[in-house]
């Protein structure tokens, strides 16, 4: 745990008892700060008092002795419209901060010499796999790695802060809204594609907060983006201007003459002369496909910054074991194999999944997204058959009629038994079921995590002890 002493006497607002708003409240009171938590969810509260943190309803509280609101970053800020509590803040002047905030001021409070590394990634795909893997590379040249932020342990929740640590960050768009003092010193932007407008107003909101990353960076530390997408294009040249910190470009869809590129899975390095080929990235089984290159390039990118050796780096990253339920190889039965990507929340993840193979069965369906899957028609000659399932069934029905075969099955668990049927029967060598659903999964999942269990024991059930590992990745 980091704890947070900044408000050490003082009274603390902490709304929003999830994994990030808990181990914001447990810093706070092992700093000695007076926390007052709430949650309107009954269940989070009580586990919140089971662990000895004090719950008032802040909704009572006299705001005027608040010196802070730690506001979980998945309650609304601005859009569509600030949460009232929010509001109160505001009303009263009370500071809304969020958890890695607490952490950047923590961090900022040591002396220059104790300070570990920070290593911040977003985007709006391929962040939790690009952070994994950074930790992963790390982790394997022998570092001190603490991962954590948007995925897996809370912030806060991370070893306490000391010199020669390196932290490794997953920031959603949704934290970095809540950030003004956190430095990077190696911060990494992988793409841009709209995502949470809702919550950000418009694709301009939504930058504005990933670009929120870069801001603190000094001429010492590093911005590694990823230019395949107009958005971070512009990006890369906006930090080029500003001349106050490194940029390193990365690719995987053009031969830089000066940064990363990953052509066709091929690894080549051109950040400080010509380029040199540093491998092939077809040697590791979990990163398939040219959004797995991108995050691959961008990982290389980070690590090189940070002063690593080139084939220390590469080494790692073919020994990556790969996150759940992002391209998950989950198994194959009667050489039909069963991939779990349930992370593809929208068309662009989906996008990705459905051109790493050459001929799917694919699972898609859920809460849809803005634009549905509109954009991934052209891709339909990647499609066997969709089986749809979820709240978006019968308008992914009607956007493929015409397009490639479908059916709707309504339930994921029918899904995978119809598409192993068809697989099964298909005469197709190596057939390949993916669940990419390009939809969020709160219509019959609590998460996408959920979601993906789910697929998971369903192939898990139709294939008993016919079920085996899938060995090597043929994609």
């Amino acid at each position: 745990m980091i704890p947070i002493t900044e408000y050490a006497g003082r009274d603390v607002a902490v709304y929003g008892l999830g994994r990030t708003g808990l181990a914001a409240a447990r810093a706070l009171k092992a700093g000695k700060a007076k926390v007052h938590a709430w949650d309107d969810n009954e269940a989070s509260r009580a586990r919140a008092e089971a662990e000895g943190i004090p719950v008032s309803d802040l909704n009572k509280r006299d705001w005027q002795n608040f010196a802070a609101l730690v506001l979980s970053p998945g309650i609304p800020l601005t859009h569509p419209q600030p949460h009232r509590l929010v509001r109160l803040a505001q009303m009263t002047n009370v500071p809304v901060v969020g958890d890695m905030e607490l952490f950047a001021r923590a961090v900022q409070s040591l002396p220059e010499r104790g300070r570990p590394k920070v290593i911040g990634i977003t985007g709006t795909n391929g962040k939790s796999t690009t952070t994994a893997l950074i930790g992963h590379i790390l982790k394997e040249c022998g570092l001190d790695v603490h991962v954590g932020g948007n995925i897996g342990t809370g912030v806060l929740d991370l070893p306490a802060l000391h010199a020669n640590a390196y932290y490794v960050l997953e920031l959603s768009s949704y934290q970095l809204d809540l950030v003004k003092s956190l430095r990077c010193d190696v911060s990494v932007l992988l793409n841009m594609s709209p995502d949470h407008l809702d919550r950000h107003g418009d694709m301009s909101g939504y930058v504005a907060a990933k670009k929120r990353i870069f801001n603190n960076q000094t001429r010492g530390d590093t911005a590694v983006v990823a230019v395949d997408d107009k958005h971070t294009q512009c990006i890369a040249m906006e930090l080029a201007g500003r001349g106050d910190v490194r940029l390193a470009r990365v690719s995987s869809e053009f031969a830089l003459g000066r940064g990363v590129s990953a052509i066709d899975g091929k690894l080549f390095d051109s950040l400080a002369s010509n380029a040199v080929r540093v491998g092939d990235l077809g040697e590791s089984a979990t990163l398939p496909g040219r959004h797995n290159w991108q995050n691959a390039a961008a990982a290389y990118a980070a690590c090189r910054a940070l002063g690593l050796d080139p084939g220390r780096i590469f080494a790692a990253i073919t020994t990556f074991p790969g996150l759940a339920h992002r391209m998950e190889q989950v198994g194959e039965i009667d050489g039909v194999r069963f991939v779990n990507d349930s992370k593809a929340t929208n068309a662009q993840a989906a996008e990705q999944a459905l051109r790493a193979y050459p001929r799917v069965y694919w699972i898609a369906g859920g809460r849809a997204k803005e634009g549905g899957i509109e954009p991934l028609l052209p891709l339909m000659d990647h499609v066997a058959k969709a089986y749809l399932i979820g709240e978006a069934a019968d308008d992914f029905a009607r956007t493929l009629d015409g397009k490639t075969a479908h059916e709707t099955t309504g339930t994921l668990e029918k899904a995978v038994a119809d598409a192993f049927r068809d697989a099964k029967a298909s005469g197709d060598e190596n057939p390949i079921i993916l669940l990419s659903p390009a939809c969020a999964s709160f219509d019959q999942f609590k998460d996408f995590e959920a979601r993906g269990d789910s697929f998971r024991e369903a192939v898990e059930a139709l294939g008993g002890d016919a079920l085996r590992p899938v060995m090597q990745e043929s994609a």
